[in-house]
């Protein structure tokens, strides 16, 4: 009985192993059907893979107040509320790029450019599938690079926004 049983294990390890080195026989053919080594240069290609979904960035309730509070005060010129204002925005929301993207606003209409730009580069890196924010972002960017003087890449960073957001 003990042999039995073990040339049963044996042949379960064999298949197993057969399994792992073997080519598999595609899901939709035949039981007996051979299946080849390499495949055929005639043989259709995969399809593409589908585009990255689109998703468009909302801001919650607590960070909308937070901003419409920020707009006040910035309209009012007092930047540096206004920015600490958005700050606490971020701290609620620090994933969302349309929260930097606010306080980049702020901060470029403060006259901190180089603030705004590094601000406007965050943005940019979490609007990953919004188009829209990403567009703004790179709106914010290219008005950040104008105010240090860099017009060159201002012009592409222009550029850059105006293909993400069809007119």
């Amino acid at each position: 009985m003990s042999l039995r049983i073990a040339i049963l294990v044996m042949l379960v390890i064999l298949a197993a192993c057969r399994s792992l080195v073997s080519p598999q026989r595609p899901p939709n053919a035949p039981a007996g059907s051979a299946v080849p080594e390499t495949p055929s240069p005639a043989a259709p290609s995969q399809p593409p893979a589908p585009p990255a979904p689109t998703r468009q960035f909302h801001l919650g309730s607590a960070a909308t107040a937070l901003v419409t509070q920020a707009h006040a005060r910035a309209a009012a010129g007092d930047y540096p509320a206004a920015a600490a204002t958005l700050e606490r925005a971020l701290r609620i929301e620090p994933e969302n790029p349309l929260t930097w993207i606010e306080l980049a606003r702020v901060q470029l209409a403060s006259g901190n450019a180089a603030q705004a730009l590094n601000m406007a580069h965050k943005a940019l890196g979490l609007a990953a599938g919004d188009p829209s924010a990403q567009s703004a972002a790179w709106r914010l960017i290219a008005d950040s690079l104008r105010g240090l003087g860099r017009n060159e890449e201002a012009i592409t960073a222009s550029a850059h926004a105006e293909m993400l957001v069809p007119h």
